[in-house]
């Protein structure tokens, strides 16, 4: 073999070789992966699962009747698959309980059409149908505003309209271009995509910001690097904060003696509709003002026709119910109780909660559906797992991770102050799903390469399934991170996008039908792989080091 064959293939074979200790050493029963696979796509439950949450209860806002009711059934449910200890687990005071029942928002002139919208979860009801003219006001927001900044252009903003709102409806925006859609609104992850999340991240000088401050930075890179290095509990803390400031808003909009807010969000087309909240959960403070969210095609048409001065004349009737006071809240909690090292737990979930424009398919009914069809696998194929396999559907997620983050302070510890407890060092494993309806494509290492042979052995049967890709990079944004942030190995699955950015993901498309059966039906079954393998192996999931403490002060 000349020199120049060997340079080509020496690192192939390098890869070869370690693939194969890396096999070697971790392995996985493919007798069990069999049966798994046959069971997850032979006598799937997923979607049954699904159309419960969604169709039947959805969609499941915290703490409302829809949540409450959906996850009874899933307790039911699961105690029908035979896992007895399933449960509700409250965690303590949320926010107020709130739904909304009868809802019509229509342009009676120049001439009638209905509109296509939603409330706002939080808003406060009509009390019967109320008409008005809407008025075009301008209030500068922008995405991950320093809180300060905010508070100066709503003091702004209070001084221009003072005096010009009483029996409006505000519209706090120009119109907006959408421009002509020419990128498909649904795609697959391409080996392009997935070889730039193989690739670990470029290595960077860490800058060093006073998160108590949350004096967000001006320059571009600094902003980023601010928002991507910041610790969990900031974004708590800049929550709070910046729901503080807006309130200023809403009260002065109630003061003024507006009738409702009119909002859009721009990602929206063909009558697609974003949009999740407005003022606080909390009790503490009045329901905020209506707040409509129109899909921009009808939300521009009422803006143009105030720019040209055409008299315009809605009516909206909005039906609210919500009580005075904070109730609690609470998480789903089910377990397989283990043999041998039963005191060892391989913990997996999703988040249940929703928002309320759909029916919270792809956000994220599908994960808690395949979720719950992994621990009818387990079951019904009665392996016998040497540790416990233990499932939680989280409440509050959509509102900052809060039923997961309650959960492993109550069990684990306190992140903030590092604050461990004993049963800290039994968790080997949490294993989250909460990516929307896409096939599972890899896992997110959260920089833990002492688990990268792990998940080679145990991923490597479904690589003809598209299952490929071992990153190393964080992923934020859902509950695994509560995990993280405490020393416990959590991980969160790549999966294809399908349309979650572009049209589902808290939004009124998010909807069983914009689910895949079969991406759910393969979900199961590698999730399900995964759970056994690490509930059976003969170590624990290796760790990284503990994290250094966060505290913050309020």
């Amino acid at each position: 073999m000349n020199c120049m064959v060997w340079a080509l293939l020496r690192p192939i074979l390098a890869i070869f070789l370690l693939c194969t200790i890396s096999l070697a050493e971790e392995s996985v029963d493919l007798s069990v992966l069999h049966r798994i696979k046959s069971e997850a796509f032979e006598h799937s439950k997923v979607m049954d699962h699904l159309f419960q949450f969604t169709d039947i209860h959805g969609p499941r806002l915290t703490a409302s009747p829809n949540y409450d009711e959906a996850a009874s059934w899933a307790v039911h449910q699961l105690k029908e698959y035979g896992i007895e200890s399933a449960h509700l687990e409250k965690w303590g005071p949320f926010g107020r309980r709130w739904s909304y029942g009868r809802f019509h928002i229509d342009i009676l002139e120049p001439n009638y059409a209905p509109l296509i919208g939603f409330p706002l979860a939080w808003s406060a009801g009509t009390d019967g149908p109320v008409k008005a003219e809407p008025v075009l006001t301008l209030l500068k927001i922008e995405r991950r505003m320093d809180p300060e900044k905010l508070r100066a252009e709503i003091e702004k903003y209070k001084m221009n309209y003072k005096g010009q709102l009483k029996g409006k409806m505000v519209l706090l925006e120009r119109a907006r271009d959408l421009g002509l859609q020419v990128n498909p609104s649904s795609a697959r992850l391409s080996d392009g995509d997935l070889n730039a999340m193989f690739l670990a991240p470029e290595p960077r000088v860490s800058r060093q910001f006073d998160y108590s401050k949350m004096a967000i930075p001006e320059d571009p890179e600094d902003r980023e690097q601010f928002f991507a290095q910041a610790p969990l509990q900031f974004w708590e803390l800049y929550s709070n904060k910046h729901r503080d400031v807006m309130e200023q808003l809403y009260a002065f909009l109630q003061g003024e003696g507006a009738v409702a807010i009119l909002s859009m969000d721009s990602r929206g087309d063909g009558g697609t509709v974003f949009g999740e909240y407005v003022g606080s959960w909390d009790a503490k403070y009045p329901l905020a003002l209506p707040d409509v969210r129109l899909t921009p095609e009808h939300y521009s048409r009422i803006a143009r026709l105030i720019e040209r001065k055409v008299p315009v004349t809605l009516q909206l009737d909005l039906e609210v119910k919500a009580s005075d006071e904070n109730v609690e809240a609470a998480n789903i909690v089910a377990e397989i109780p283990g043999t041998t090292r039963s005191d060892e737990i391989i913990m997996l979930g999703a988040h249940f909660d929703s928002w309320i424009g759909g029916t919270g398919a792809t956000d994220n009914g599908v994960g808690s559906a395949v979720v719950l069809e992994v621990m009818r696998i387990l079951k019904a194929l009665k392996f016998q797992m040497a540790r416990t396999v233990r499932l939680a559907l989280w409440s509050g997620e959509e509102q900052g991770l809060l039923g997961s983050k309650a959960y492993v302070k109550d069990h684990f510890g306190d992140p903030v102050t590092m604050q461990i407890k004993p049963a800290q060092a039994k968790v080997s494993a949490y294993f989250n799903l909460d990516n929307g309806s896409g096939k599972i494509r890899g896992v997110y290492l959260q920089g833990n390469d002492a688990a990268r042979p792990l998940f080679e052995a145990w991923l490597a049967p479904f690589r003809d399934q598209g299952v490929t890709t071992i990153s190393i990079r964080d992923t934020g944004g859902t509950d695994h991170q509560s995990f993280d942030a405490l020393g416990i190995p959590g991980f969160q699955f790549i999966q294809d996008a399908l349309e979650y950015g572009t049209r589902t993901h808290h939004s009124n498309m998010d909807v069983y039908d914009h689910t895949q059966a079969g991406d759910l039906m393969q979900a199961a079954a590698v999730m399900a792989t995964v759970v056994y393998s690490a509930a059976t192996r003969a170590e624990m999931v290796p760790r990284k080091p503990l994290p250094e403490p966060h505290p913050l002060k309020p």
